[in-house]
């Protein structure tokens, strides 16, 4: 039960990630989805806490840190916008936290694939022949430029009111 609770709050993470990196590439801030974004990061790191570590698995837990820095990242990413209403300094902050954010679940659901789907564990049994490392260096090299862009456009528009939207950028 608790398994299918976790996986159904990745989804939703990674589908909520996704509309709040398009957007503030465009410049734009859509609060309903980064707040969806911010509570799914939040519960899937709390909940994959409580599910069993599988045998062999070294401690500490590599799941179990990367739980505790997408948390750590979620809480700024929440300070800067719900504190600081992303006034100064505080924009790329949350921009960075949040594609962090969305980067820690992507890397997670890439590594969770090469485990758990057939032909890509065939590729990488241990998850650490080239398939999976060169998966990952695109999964990462994506995210890089999509923070370059969010930080280009949504630092843009760092004087108009958050949530207004853009036309032409």
């Amino acid at each position: 039960m608790m398994l299918a609770l976790h996986l159904a709050i990745c989804f939703i993470g990674l589908l909520a990630g996704a509309l709040v990196l398009i957007s503030l590439c465009r410049g734009e801030h859509q609060p309903a989805w980064a707040a969806t974004l911010l509570a799914s990061s939040a519960l899937i790191s709390l909940t994959g806490f409580v599910l069993p570590s599988p045998p062999d698995t070294p401690t500490p837990d590599p799941a179990r840190i990367v739980g505790v820095v997408e948390l750590v990242i979620v809480v700024t990413a929440a300070f800067a916008l719900y504190v600081n209403h992303l006034t100064r300094a505080w924009r790329p902050v949350y921009v960075v936290s949040v594609v962090l954010a969305v980067y820690l679940n992507a890397f997670v659901a890439v590594t969770q694939g090469f485990l758990k789907i057939g032909f890509l564990h065939a590729l990488a049994p241990t998850a650490k022949e080239s398939p999976f490392l060169i998966a990952q260096l695109l999964a990462l090299a994506l995210f890089v430029v999509v923070c370059a862009t969010a930080l280009r456009r949504f630092l843009r528009h760092a004087g108009d009111p958050v949530g207004s939207p853009h036309p032409g950028s």
